[in-house]
């Protein structure tokens, strides 16, 4: 067997696989010997069957699997012997490959193409500079921060009329059918249909078009509690009976309010309340700061490492390796986020280990507390007991789904503290509104968490 390549673009080399057929014979004998020690075939004890027997029921399969075998030791000792550093794995060259006649050719060759991995370099010292974006809390944002909050832990109370965007328990009557205490939401209703509810009390009556006053077909089924396909559209009309009328109220300054916000008896009044409020927004917008300066850094090191990868290749092994998954259409539209992912995948894993960077389990444990803690924060719950963050935690390293997104966040916190500590940070104060405008985010909406990154597959040596 002969193992050969040739460079074919910067980093993509054509592998040439060339298998003597006797070589192939002799694997594929040693192949059927182990067939017929397993094989159980009708009128012969086991293991026992004639060769000729066994050549003829697994001869072909047995042949296939020897050349495989063969491609597979010979390609992954040449890697060994060169000590290449591959990007994903030798795919099959398609377009080059010529027809092979196993049971006539004495000789097959077999073509392959295979991408080197670019060396990575990334010297950094107080000469890089990467801008920090700190937000300053303005009194406007923390006065609507604080009305935010009064209203996070508001209340619906009864009232006596209906107001703008008041929320009303109706019972609805249509010939012998009664739906009893539906909801409404006024809020939810246009300007032109929400007239004719304003100011309506409890035991007001009158008829609605449930179609006019709700054009979503889910919202209708959930008013009328029945399936989307229920509906019948030829009679629309139905009496509305108001059984109550609520109103959002927020929620009073005192200190159930403080105790529900922060927890029992950390805040024991208004001033209290503010400074803690302060502090809080100070929080959230140091993770705004932090998630820009991460994004800024990264693009930074990426920018910086100038890696050339070999994108024809790289785009032909995701199509293979996701089997149909994806169309190459889909590859080619997301196939900048994955470079980018990639890239960063490479400087991040060359700067931990030029840094001989390690990780501890205790290491794990704080990144798995630390998402944890962000989940129970995103369902409302943001003073989780510490046993039951460890607890949870414990879990995550034990799940095997969970366990390698910890051991990269990991990775990638440690080199990202230690670039922090070699760089300079240059530090702007900004508004809010300008830190969104420069990332791209709309003024009326809120901060973005960091997007969800789309993984890309780790280069490796073969084995």
């Amino acid at each position: 067997m002969k193992v050969t390549k040739k460079e074919t673009q910067p980093l993509t080399y054509l592998v040439t696989v060339e298998i003597e057929k006797k070589e192939a014979n002799e694997k594929k004998e040693k192949q059927l010997k182990e067939y017929r020690k397993k094989a159980e075939i009708k009128g012969f004890r086991k293991g026992m069957a004639p060769m000729g027997l066994i050549e003829k029921l697994y001869g072909p399969s047995a042949m296939n699997e020897a050349v495989n075998d063969l491609i597979t030791e010979g390609i992954n000792n040449h890697i060994k012997e060169n000590d290449l550093d591959l990007i994903g794995e030798p795919i099959p060259n398609e377009e080059l490959q010529k027809q092979i006649d196993i049971e006539k050719d004495e000789k097959f060759e077999f073509l392959y193409d295979m991408a080197i991995r670019p060396k990575v370099e990334v010297a950094l010292d107080k000469n890089d500079n990467v801008v920090y974006y700190n937000i300053k809390v303005e009194d406007e944002a923390l006065a609507k921060y604080k009305e935010d909050m009064l209203r996070q832990f508001g209340s619906l109370e009864n009232t006596e009329k209906a107001g703008e965007e008041d929320f009303l328990s109706v019972d609805l009557e249509q010939g012998d059918k009664k739906i009893e205490k539906t909801f409404i939401t006024l809020k939810t209703i246009d300007e032109k249909n929400k007239k004719q509810f304003i100011g309506k009390k409890v035991g007001d009556s009158f008829d609605i078009d449930v179609v006019k006053c709700f054009p979503n077909e889910t919202d209708r089924a959930s008013l009328l509690r029945i399936g989307k396909d229920e509906f019948d559209d030829s009679n629309p009309v139905y009496k509305l009976t108001v059984v109550e009328v609520k109103t959002f109220v927020p929620a009073k300054i005192d200190q159930n309010l403080f105790d529900r916000a922060f927890g029992k008896d950390a805040v024991k009044n208004e001033e209290e309340f503010d400074k803690a409020l302060q502090e809080k927004l100070k929080g959230e917008y140091k993770q705004e700061s932090d998630w820009r300066f991460r994004r800024d850094l990264i693009d930074y090191l990426v920018k910086k490492a100038n890696i050339t990868l070999p994108e024809e290749f790289l785009k032909k092994w995701l199509f293979r390796v996701n089997e149909g998954k994806f169309t190459m259409e889909q590859i080619e539209k997301e196939f900048p986020l994955f470079l980018q992912d990639y890239r960063w995948q490479m400087v991040s894993r060359h700067i931990f280990d030029a840094q001989k960077m390690t990780m501890a389990k205790e290491d794990l444990l704080d990144v798995a507390k630390k998402i944890t803690k962000e989940q129970f924060a995103m369902y409302g719950m943001p003073n989780m007991p510490e046993d039951y963050l460890n607890r949870y935690a414990e879990q995550m390293l034990n799940d095997k789904k969970e366990i390698n997104r910890i051991v990269e966040k990991c990775e990638e916190e440690k080199v990202l503290d230690y670039v922090k500590s070699v760089i300079t940070a240059d530090m702007k104060e900004v508004t809010r509104e300008e830190l969104l405008k420069l990332s791209g985010m709309a003024e009326d909406k809120p901060a973005k968490k960091a997007p969800a990154k789309k993984r890309a597959p780790k280069a490796k040596k073969e084995e």
